[in-house]
């Protein structure tokens, strides 16, 4: 990474229908060779599909709470001490929680097969919502390491 690197942060625009940049967050995650309308397509397609299940609650609310409940609070990091390596649990800062989440999200809707990309995206969020599914069980795994780890704890600095 160059001494002078600027976040690109100030230049993610809000997506056209919520005008949310954590929508436009997950569009940019999911898009795959530069095909952007597809996947906002098949974002608003998957939010459609979560609204008619989840009745009277905000869009935009839906995946931001979804989001919110994959996010992981520690994680473990590999710390080479002596000649042994430890896995060292850290706590993990707003944005590596969000875009870890924003990954384990579109990573887990690819792994599952055999539907439209809208329709696994609508059911992980809805899952997520819930506090359930994939994503949600890859983010109480790593909570289950670090925890599992705590003993090295002290190695953190």
């Amino acid at each position: 990474m160059p001494r002078s690197y600027k976040t690109t942060e100030v230049f993610l625009k809000g997506d056209p229908r919520y005008n949310s940049k954590l929508a436009s967050k997950i569009i940019n995650k999911l898009m795959l060779q530069g095909k952007k309308s597809t996947a906002q397509r098949a974002f608003y397609e998957a939010l459609d599909i979560v609204l008619k299940k989840v009745e009277n609650v905000d869009p935009v609310d839906v995946f931001t709470k979804a989001i919110e409940n994959i996010k992981p609070r520690v994680e473990v990091r590999s710390k080479r001490v002596g000649g042994a390596t430890y896995q060292v649990p850290k706590e993990v800062n707003k944005r590596r929680q969000q875009s870890l989440a924003i990954r384990w999200l579109i990573d887990a809707t690819r792994a599952k097969r055999g539907k439209p990309i809208g329709k696994r995206l609508s059911e992980e969020l809805f899952d997520a919502y819930n506090n359930q599914g994939a994503a949600v069980t890859k983010k109480d795994n790593v909570h289950k390491m670090a925890e599992a780890n705590s003993a090295y704890s002290h190695f953190a600095w």
